[in-house]
């Protein structure tokens, strides 16, 4: 554990076994509240300051360990980054989250029409709020993937990214843009996978500056790159990149044919371009009711102007230009032992991101993040996010369920080397 830990835990935890050893030597070990209450008040502090780091250093450092054997990330670690980042998150920003969540909520109460026009504003406010949530309970990789037998979580995230990055066939040292990076989990396994220079945008700045302390964090600062930008309008020349890659990105775009003729255009001609999408299925009845509340649920939790078809996905690669080579919905793939959707049903586990859905989970999660507001451990405004959040994983989950929704159509296409007629 100490060859693990951070210089810091490993000097906490030094102090903390001195001071441990002192006060037994010194006969500071109170064995009842009365006996720490006769205790004079400097050596009452120390003993409390005694217990409140070795609960800090038996959580994190004994059993964060231990942990690990049976979950793919240290749940506590995780939780106690989040909190530590909550309360620096207004100044460092220069934001409110309070004010950003209500302005947010306002643009899904305008029509589509003008929800597309601020379609910058709807994704940017997203993504300030939502992050650091997602990075939380999903890690760095903000995406789903079906899972097979005998596979974690977090390996069928990165075998997910590697099916994309395979079919993208590129060369070591290949100029490739990640077209909607968050903060980077897939821009860094896809760099590893393929030796290729990747190129995130994003038009989050908090995603950026998160994105590139990854970057060095991992000693990939040389291979991979966030910036700040939109897609709809890449700040790149013509022909520029070997690959592009999106995933669950476009869908944020308020139009498929302006965002994939934007793509096409840096992209060198004989190129590919692959990207998952999210979509609504053949299933999918606009004249039905409970379809349409589940479709506007996944729209408000999700940053989306609105959510396209398969179908019409599909077209649109062709409209503009693009050579189809392929084009299928991937939740229906053989091997599948678990659901895309399956973290996203309730839990019991309390160590499981998956507690926060069930019935208890919901109302302990609330009270947890009201109570960080209330002591200023937490913006004002949190818990509106989660709120916000955890209905987008109801929508999901139930469409899901229905086969109404996916979040995996694969579209692999290439740019013609001659303009097609």
């Amino acid at each position: 554990s100490l060859i693990n830990m951070g210089m810091f835990d490993a000097a906490l935890t030094a102090v903390w076994a001195a001071g441990c050893a002192a006060a037994i030597r010194n006969q500071l070990v109170p064995r009842s509240l009365a006996e720490l209450q006769a205790l004079p008040q400097s050596d009452q502090a120390a003993v409390i300051g005694l217990g409140a780091v070795g609960s800090y250093v038996v959580l994190k450092v004994v059993l964060g360990p231990v942990l690990l054997l049976f979950y793919d990330r240290n749940p506590l670690q995780t939780t106690w980054r989040l909190l530590s980042t909550f309360w620096t998150q207004e100044k460092r920003r220069n934001i409110k989250v309070d004010g950003r969540i209500d302005e947010y909520n306002k643009l899904h109460e305008i029509d589509l029409k003008e929800r597309e026009s601020n379609y910058q504003k709807l994704v940017d406010a997203y993504y300030e709020l939502a992050t650091q949530f997602y990075e939380w309970g999903w890690g760095q990789s903000f995406h789903f993937a079906n899972r097979m037998k005998d596979e974690t979580f977090y390996e069928s995230i990165k075998r997910h990214e590697y099916y994309l990055a395979g079919r993208l066939g590129v060369s070591k040292g290949a100029k490739i843009l990640d077209c909607g990076c968050g903060i980077g989990g897939p821009m860094r396994n896809i760099a590893r996978f393929t030796s290729g220079n990747v190129t995130g945008i994003t038009i989050n700045e908090f995603q950026v500056l998160r994105g590139n302390e990854l970057n060095k964090q991992n000693g990939l600062l040389g291979q991979c790159k966030s910036i700040q930008g939109d897609f709809m309008k890449l700040p790149f020349e013509k022909d520029h990149f070997d690959a592009v890659y999106a995933i669950e990105a476009t869908c944020h775009a308020p139009s498929r044919h302006d965002c994939f003729r934007e793509i096409m255009r840096v992209l060198k001609p004989g190129s590919v371009f692959a990207c998952y999408e999210w979509c609504l299925t053949d299933k999918y009845d606009a004249t039905n009711a409970e379809h349409r509340k589940i479709k506007k649920m996944i729209e408000e939790g999700d940053g989306l102007p609105d959510v396209a078809t398969c179908k019409d996905v599909a077209q649109a690669i062709k409209d503009v230009g693009f050579e189809l080579i392929e084009a299928r919905d991937m939740v229906h793939d053989d091997h599948t032992h678990y659901t895309w959707y399956q973290p996203l049903t309730p839990s019991y586990n309390i160590l499981s991101q998956r507690f926060q859905f069930n019935p208890i989970g919901l109302i302990l999660t609330r009270i947890a993040l009201r109570f960080l507001e209330f002591f200023r451990l937490a913006p004002q405004g949190t818990a509106k996010v989660q709120e916000m959040l955890q209905q987008a994983a109801v929508g999901l989950r139930v469409g899901g369920e229905k086969d109404l929704f996916t979040p995996m159509f694969l579209i692999v296409a290439r740019k013609p080397l001659k303009p097609l007629k």
